[in-house]
């Protein structure tokens, strides 16, 4: 990160017309979730079911979800924690340890301020203060709905959480009772950041706004055409708020003067789904659909175009392809690769596919469920995969529903995964 930095100095004293932005390439899936540790590494989690480290020429590979990796936080101690949709809370000390499972996807985390607790938010609607050291885990009680976002107070005094319900709501560390309502938003509250004395969050309306942390009173709202708000970020040395949307938009406010900074057009194609500032708030740090994370100068936002897209298969347009790869591409180009040898991506590469037994391809960690199976990949068991859904034909592995509800369309899938997955 070291390295990144002095690069970036040295860029920042370049025109505007040879400067570029950075990039980390690496992931094999979107990017989901960034933080920076206190030492100045960027860390990154992936659909790949990773976490990236990103100290030196080549990323680390933090292994062990057996699903994407959706949350990312780190201890005050500067250990880097995280959640994914296999309902787990992964703990990456001296020795990387599952610390708890929660009976849905993990969407958030956050450390308390005294580096006791790494509280988690999932969709189970539960929220759940797992301890760093010694004591056993702590449930607290029930938020209404699924948990989008969970945040600390500065100091410490409250935790605060954001619920697909539209709920913003405030837990009292010392008693941790039914948490208080601050704001009943009506749609789903999916990012927060709480300040010294305010919240800010973002809603799948699109609704940004900024509200008194104990009344829930307004204090400026940011809201613009564009949904849903997907990522939020606070730099609070330099006062800088970041907002990412649907729409591939940042939006930098200013939280001194409550004011719009900067809105910059960050991606090409897709969402903004993380942001993280550089430890100097000179630096913008972004993921979403692309399995890159692109690097700015915040300063210099307003000179660049949108980032990303470029050559991706699964941004091409669809008339230039034929039906099967159509299908393939929206189905499961995501997941999976195509090429012989090891793959990022979250599912193992399809290369080779016919004739082999699931669950036997080396150096790719499936589902338990998989371990003995009896099922061979060929048109038959390929066709019967996106007829019923890997849910229904292989319950509990880690594909994703996916249904292809046309025969012909089955059918050509198979056809081009024949050829595709053959070629040398």
């Amino acid at each position: 990160m070291r390295h990144l930095l002095s690069s970036l100095m040295l860029c920042l004293a370049l025109p505007a017309a040879a400067q570029d932005f950075n990039t980390y390439k690496g992931h094999g899936g979107p990017v989901m979730g960034l933080v920076v540790t206190e030492d100045g590494t960027l860390a990154s989690a992936s659909f790949d079911n990773s976490v990236g480290v990103w100290d030196g020429p080549e990323p680390r590979w933090l292994e062990g979800h057996d699903a994407a990796v959706t949350a990312i936080a780190q201890g005050t101690d500067g250990t880097l924690i995280s959640g994914g949709d296999d309902f787990a809370v992964w703990h990456w000390g001296d020795t990387p340890r599952k610390i708890g499972q929660h009976k849905g996807k993990v969407t958030s985390l956050a450390a308390s301020p005294d580096g006791t607790f790494i509280a988690s938010g999932s969709w189970d609607g539960d929220i759940v203060l797992w301890p760093l050291a010694q004591g056993e885990a702590m449930t607290l009680p029930y938020a209404g709905a699924g948990v989008n976002a969970v945040a600390y107070t500065p100091d410490g005094k409250a935790l605060f959480a954001a619920t697909s319900k539209g709920d913003l709501l405030r837990y009292d560390v010392q008693t941790m009772d039914t948490p208080r309502p601050v704001v009943r938003h009506g749609f789903g509250i999916n990012r927060l950041h709480v300040g010294d004395g305010w919240v800010a969050y973002g809603a799948v309306d699109g609704g940004t706004r900024v509200v008194d942390a104990d009344t829930g009173a307004q204090i400026a709202d940011f809201t613009l055409d564009r949904r849903p708000i997907l990522a939020l970020t606070h730099h609070a040395a330099t006062g800088q708020l970041a907002i990412g949307d649907g729409e591939g938009h940042i939006m930098m406010v200013d939280t001194n003067s409550w004011r719009i900074s900067r809105d910059f057009r960050a991606m090409r194609a897709g969402p903004v789904w993380a942001l993280a500032f550089s430890q100097d708030g000179a630096i913008i740090h972004a993921g979403g659909i692309d399995d890159v994370i692109y690097a700015w100068p915040v300063a210099l936002l307003d000179t660049y175009d949108p980032a990303g897209g470029e050559g991706r298969s699964f941004l091409r347009d669809a008339a230039t392809m034929s039906n099967g790869e159509r299908q393939f591409m929206r189905k499961c180009s995501i997941c999976h690769s195509l090429d012989a040898g090891p793959s990022r991506k979250a599912g193992p590469t399809l290369h080779g596919i016919f004739g082999r037994r699931a669950g036997t391809l080396p150096d790719y960690r499936f589902s338990p469920i998989l371990d003995g199976s009896a099922i061979v990949w060929d048109e038959t068991t390929i066709d019967a995969l996106f007829d019923e859904g890997p849910d229904h034909y292989i319950p509990g592995s880690k594909m994703p529903m996916q249904v292809i509800a046309q025969p012909q369309d089955r059918a050509d899938l198979i056809a081009f995964l024949r050829t595709a997955t053959n070629k040398e």
